[in-house]
């Protein structure tokens, strides 16, 4: 892996999480909290976020079944395509840790961290070729101007190629990050190695 970036307050370097509110503690934990942190992610049982929404055990079950299903499906938009998007996402919304997150998740699919340095130093101008510079900037606009994406928003998308299931992708990547940034940037805050 090569350095990681820490451009414009961003970074690819791992962060933690630190909860504003209490989290459940997993000795007083129900059941089912327990069920379903072990089916929402490796590391819920440690994670503050997944700690602190296992209070509403049925929320974060279906939360964690639909980022699951969008994050990691196979098929349509490819992986490294959807954490270049989420990674948009979270940067237009100022969310540094799901920008960290993504940002090393990309590098480590694509094998590259061109674009997420661009998208850190100026999302609006990132991208290494049209189909990473189309992804970006359909990204940003339905991040910042969701009511106004129409099918003259899309088809940019359709001219670089994108298939119906790629595109439909790309919208359930970005919408689950509107969700998810809101979510971390209400609840708690980065926390950056000492």
């Amino acid at each position: 892996m090569s350095t990681p970036l820490n451009i414009n307050g961003f970074t690819s370097e791992t962060l933690g999480w630190k909860a504003w509110l209490d989290t459940v503690q997993l000795a007083q934990a129900s059941d089912k909290q327990i069920q379903v942190l072990e089916a929402s992610h490796p590391q819920a049982k440690v994670s503050d976020y997944y700690l602190f929404l296992v209070h509403q055990a049925e929320i974060l079950a279906h939360r964690s079944d639909a980022f699951n299903a969008i994050m990691y499906a196979p098929g349509g938009l490819s992986r490294a395509e959807r954490e270049l998007a989420s990674t948009v996402v979270s940067c237009v919304n100022g969310c540094v840790y799901c920008a960290s997150v993504h940002a090393q998740r990309f590098e480590q699919l694509a094998k590259r961290n061109d674009v997420i340095a661009q998208v850190f130093a100026n999302p609006a101008t990132a991208g290494t070729n049209a189909r990473e510079k189309t992804i970006v900037a359909f990204s940003i606009d339905l991040t910042l101007n969701p009511d106004k994406v129409d099918a003259a928003s899309i088809q940019p998308l359709i001219d670089v190629g994108m298939s119906d299931a790629e595109i439909v992708d790309l919208i359930h990547a970005v919408a689950i990050f509107a969700w998810a940034n809101r979510l971390m940037l209400n609840l708690g805050e980065p926390v950056f190695p000492t």
